[in-house]
């Protein structure tokens, strides 16, 4: 795909830097060094003229003396961190919120009114390419951290080392590392239509494409042709890479890929996914327009509708 790395969190600017996180605890006495605060996971966001990261200086009174700074890299060479900030007494929001996504955007006492805590998935869409991938590389290692904080070899705390790219266990030296978990997401095709599903957790009517993690010793190919097969109950033929998305939520990659059905009949596994549903490219371009009385698309931003958009303007290829 010409534009793949168009798709929303693929967009990250910064200079990753490895070889300056021995050097991290000089770059944070850095005039330049800035850092992007993260509350439960949600980026600080300055609203003042749309949505962008607030990236504030490393003294900022939102930080915790004591709380780890991750080293993100470096942009136009000054260094660029990202830190936690800790709970306060926060008012109840006006914002609406859902189980699928929050909406709320949390202001901080000690900043401007403008700047605001907000869910990254909801904000995905507004935010630039860069603010996004450079978000996403935030939320993605902090998310790694919350759930490793104990070694897997020994079971022992672990300890955050290498400017957060590392946890190493003091008891027996075991060192880990940020994972990624990889996850196929298909654009199904049979003709002229595509293959939509839906979980019972989703918002009412909404329809995206069918996805599942890839399995140790698995090819992409095969993961895709399992998904379908074990979610839809059709087999899918040839399979065609298309694109791919870091997505941290919590860290996972979305492989996008184009598979070619062999059939039509639908034999839904009731414990994955709750409907499915062949969709004509007239009733697909419909629903991305709000047209359709039933189906409902995939959120702005996700890479489902960033390959259904590409398959409705023929620019797969």
């Amino acid at each position: 795909m010409r534009d793949a790395e168009a798709v929303t969190f693929a967009g990250g600017t910064l200079d990753r830097a490895t070889h300056l996180r021995a050097d991290a605890a000089r770059l944070l006495e850095d005039d330049g060094a800035r850092c992007l605060p993260l509350w439960h996971g949600k980026p600080l966001l300055d609203t003042g003229d749309g949505a962008r990261l607030a990236w504030l200086p490393v003294a900022s009174p939102v930080f915790a003396p004591d709380t780890p700074a991750i080293l993100l890299g470096t942009e136009d060479g000054a260094p660029r961190f990202a830190r936690e900030v800790l709970d306060w007494d926060v008012p109840a929001e006006s914002a609406a919120t859902s189980p699928f996504v929050d909406e709320a955007r949390t202001a901080h006492p000690a900043l401007p009114g403008h700047f605001r805590f907000g869910e990254l998935r909801a904000v995905m869409a507004e935010l630039s390419a860069a603010d996004a991938g450079n978000a996403a590389a935030a939320k993605g290692i902090f998310a790694w951290h919350a759930s490793h904080r104990f070694c897997a070899n020994c079971g022992g705390p672990s300890q955050i080392d290498d400017a957060g790219w590392r946890r190493s266990c003091p008891a027996c030296g075991a060192q880990h590392f940020p994972r990624t978990d990889p996850v196929v997401i298909m654009l199904i095709l049979s003709g002229n239509s595509v293959l939509l599903g839906r979980q019972s957790s989703w918002p009412e009517g909404m329809y995206s494409l069918l996805a599942g993690f890839m399995e140790p010793g698995e090819t992409i190919e095969a993961a895709v042709r399992r998904e379908t097969f074990e979610e839809a109950g059709v087999r899918v033929g040839q399979v065609d890479y298309l694109a791919s998305q870091p997505w941290p939520f919590p860290s996972n990659l979305m492989i996008g890929c184009r598979g070619v059905a062999l059939g039509r009949d639908l034999d839904l596994d009731p414990t994955e996914i709750e409907a499915a549903l062949w969709v004509s490219r007239e009733r697909a371009m419909a629903a991305l327009a709000g047209l359709d009385p039933v189906i409902r698309p995939s959120r702005r931003g996700a890479i489902a509708r960033f390959l259904l958009e590409r398959w409705l303007a023929d620019r797969l290829d």
